[in-house]
């Protein structure tokens, strides 16, 4: 759901507690989000995301650039080692502000207000000063984008305009039961809602109508639903007055697909939900699948691309290829074709369109129609059969070797586009870049600039439950040089048949635990395309049994004397296995 007004309100009541604290540093991870390191080893993010929009504490580590935004040095400025002062909601809208107490570079106190605006695609992260005018902002709205309201450095800061809705907290039960009398019995009771008061969402509003009226599209055609509503709307207000907040995440299949600030019953056994203890660790555990796709989105947008239309340029390659080697294996009918007019030689003139001969290669010899060139002599008709029929037995076997050299670069571009539905850092974005570009795919810089030099990325580490290293690839180059590194008795895995990383369980020079084993051969489903599947298949065996085919592409080997384990990946065990 989008962030509704009640549920900032709760956030914000928990926020509470970093009022006080100190900004050590100021950083900009993404072009939509700012975090304040605080004292005390807190983060405030603050998210303009069109579908992300949010405030809370955060415990996940985001990269930043290599290079600050300009937003972020100007914030570095003016926020770098001031007091957080206040952290408020003005009124009930889906706005956070946070008041910072600093001192400019004259040494003067003052005051400096940064806005957040939690308002889908117009969501917006604005800087004042102490008389509230604007300092810069995030997104800049003029006269051409928005002639109501607009949003520049030197205006003033006013809040968006009100809806004309009712105030949902301050109706009493005469004046609802009004409303419900005036509306059409023919509306849905949540769309009811939705269209009369501000700050609702629409979970919610389906959530209050399931209460009152047993269903998320029940009609305002009968009193029992009319009452029911009532009742359950003031019971949710009374909810939101005494500031009973609840946490509460929906999950479906494991994975998390929407939260709210008070339980949600709507979903029945479709979805599981639970309650959290803050809104905060429930937010990052929300938000943390998805900001990685919006990554893959924004940053492997364009090696995705290239990735992917050079693997369906092989496909179609591969798809002629495969018919033309299809044909090639009927070229015996072409050497029939040559030798039986051969032998009917003595029965042929030249000129003729066709010759009707018994084909004495079959049993009971029955009668074929070989085409013939009529500008051809009957021998030499029967000498371009064989030529054909030599032909294709030559391209079968140049067919067969061309179409395993695309076979394995399709696989080995199918294997760089799941590395890049697991990116995590602009390092892994530059790994696989420069993986395609050694590969003759994609452009590498021109005119003679050279690119920032930047360290190599390490790969992801996991301690098992008995203490050893498990160590997983984030790229194929990653993945080849884990595996040329081990030690020849560390143990090698990765998934049967289907792309993944490469996972190496580092044994010390010692037998490996059954347990250990077990981990890093889920370790090795989770990083793969199988990990939202159950009983994986993962092969493993120890270094020394894989080998690298000479002009193989990164990440290509080949083993043997392995063993396979069966495994259903756990996210919850590889964050207890993770040592970052």
């Amino acid at each position: 759901m989008p962030l509704d007004s009640f549920c900032l309100s709760g956030i914000i009541r928990e926020l509470q507690d970093a009022v006080g604290l100190r900004i050590e540093k100021v950083q900009q991870p993404a072009r939509d989000q700012v975090v304040l390191s605080l004292r005390g080893g807190r983060r405030l993010l603050l998210c303009a995301g069109a579908s992300q929009a949010r405030i809370h504490l955060t415990g996940l580590s985001r990269e930043n650039p290599a290079s600050p935004p300009m937003f972020c040095m100007l914030l570095r400025k003016h926020l770098g080692g001031g007091r957080i002062a206040a952290i408020e909601q003005p009124g009930q809208e889906r706005a956070a502000i946070v008041t910072v107490d600093m001192v400019d570079e004259l040494g003067e106190p003052g005051q400096r207000k940064l806005i957040l605006e939690c308002m889908g695609r117009r969501s917006n992260l604005i800087l004042t000063d102490g008389e509230d005018r604007i300092i810069d902002c995030l997104r800049r709205i003029d006269l051409e984008m928005s002639e109501a309201r607009q949003v520049l450095p030197g205006l003033y800061y006013h809040l968006p305009p009100a809806q004309e809705k009712l105030d949902p907290l301050t109706i009493d039960e005469a004046a609802l039961r009004e409303s419900l009398s005036a509306a059409s019995q023919e509306i849905c009771a949540d769309q009811f809602l939705l269209d009369h008061f501000w700050g609702l969402s629409p979970l919610v509003c389906r959530e209050i109508a399931y209460r009152g009226c047993g269903a998320v599209d029940a009609r305002l055609d009968n009193t029992r639903c009319r009452d029911g509503l009532i009742r359950a709307f003031l019971s949710w207000q009374d909810t939101v007055k005494e500031n009973h907040f609840t946490s509460y995440l929906l999950t479906k299949d494991g994975h998390p697909a929407d939260f709210s600030y008070l339980p949600i019953e709507q979903y029945g056994d479709v979805m599981a939900g639970t309650a959290w203890d803050n809104f905060s660790t429930m937010l990052d555990t929300f938000y943390e699948t998805r900001e990685q796709q919006e990554r893959v989105r924004q940053k492997g947008q364009d090696l995705l691309r290239t990735a992917s239309n050079a693997r369906d340029r092989l496909r179609r390659k591969l798809a002629l290829q495969e018919k033309e080697y299809a044909q090639t294996l009927e070229r015996d009918r072409l050497r029939i074709s040559g030798e039986l007019i051969t032998a009917n030689l003595y029965r042929m003139e030249r000129g003729q369109r066709s010759l009707l001969a018994q084909n004495y290669y079959e049993e009971d010899c029955p009668e074929v129609e070989i085409p013939l060139d009529p500008l051809l002599t009957p021998q030499q008709n029967a000498a371009r059969y064989f030529r054909q029929y030599n032909k294709a037995k030559t391209a079968e076997v140049c067919l067969s070797q061309q179409m395993e050299i695309a076979r394995k670069e399709r696989d080995w571009l199918e294997s760089v586009m799941d590395e890049l539905s697991r990116a995590e850092t602009e390092q892994d974005f530059n790994d696989i870049r420069q993986e395609l570009q050694e590969a003759g795919y994609g452009r590498k810089t021109s005119g003679g600039k050279k690119e920032p030099r930047r360290g190599k990325a390490r790969p992801r580490s996991f301690r098992s439950s008995e203490g050893l290293r498990i160590l997983v690839g984030r790229s194929n180059t990653q993945n080849d040089q884990l595996t040329r590194e081990a030690f020849k008795s560390d143990y090698w895995f990765h998934t049967q048949r289907i792309h993944g990383s490469h996972v190496i369980l580092c044994t010390e020079g010692r037998e490996p635990d059954s347990r250990s084993l077990q981990e890093a051969a889920m370790l090795a489903a989770w990083f793969s395309q199988g990990r939202d599947s159950g009983q994986v298949a993962v092969d493993y065996t120890q270094i020394r049994h894989v080998r690298k085919p000479s002009g193989a592409r990164p990440g290509m080997v080949i083993y043997d004397n392995y063993q396979t384990a069966y495994v259903t990946p756990l996210e919850s065990i590889v964050k207890e296995l993770s040592e970052s």
